[in-house]
């Protein structure tokens, strides 16, 4: 298995929201920040990471018929302990997430590899793949919140780099803002990969 082309399929070829356009609410949601972000990346990395290696580990023993239902219980298990850790160790993020904590249960992103990839590969596999996947997801969040903290606030993981009386783009920390920048950040994606296939060719 070659760890660098898994990096760069779960960053970049395989991303989950620049590519696969998968877990936008959170996407959207939560990313007026850095900090958050990235919070909202690490957690649903975790719960990525716990799930995969559970379902990989059980996926024979699992009945077709109730395979959804037993991965979602599987999720919900670990979106359980990542929410009472990030409750009793980071109060503030905690609340700056909200809802959007126990709504990682129904986040497309881990569901998605649950069922395309942990119930059908072994457990090393299934282990790279959620760690990959979880990368380029908190690689995304944090960078979309990264590009509206400057914009909008001035300031980067809540640290002030422009003057109080500095123009920002109030829009961009807003739910529009999300939106627009998202849409740049994709369209700047595309661009990237397309100049690497045409290179490649």
């Amino acid at each position: 298995m070659n760890l660098l082309k898994e990096l760069h399929r779960g960053l970049i070829k395989e991303n989950a929201v620049f590519v696969l356009l998968l877990g936008m609410c959170p996407t959207l949601a939560v990313t007026g920040s850095a900090m958050n972000g990235l919070g909202m990346g690490l957690a649903s990395t975790a719960v990525l990471l716990g799930s995969n290696m559970v379902i990989s580990l059980i996926k024979n023993l699992i009945p077709d018929k109730v395979r959804i239902p037993v991965f979602i219980v599987i999720i919900a298990s670990f979106v359980t302990i990542i929410d009472l850790i990030m409750a009793a160790y980071t109060p503030d993020l905690h609340e700056e997430l909200g809802i959007f904590i126990p709504l990682i249960v129904v986040n497309c992103v881990i569901l998605g590899r649950a069922e395309a990839f942990a119930s059908k590969n072994s457990f090393l596999a299934s282990l790279v793949d959620g760690f990959v996947m979880g990368l380029g997801f908190t690689f995304a969040l944090t960078l979309l919140g990264s590009v509206r903290e400057i914009l909008g606030a001035g300031s980067l993981f809540n640290w002030k780099f422009v003057s109080e009386d500095a123009t920002t783009i109030l829009l961009f920390i807003l739910q529009p803002g999300a939106f627009i920048a998202l849409g740049f950040l994709i369209a700047f994606v595309n661009k990237l990969t397309k100049k690497k296939i045409q290179g490649g060719e």
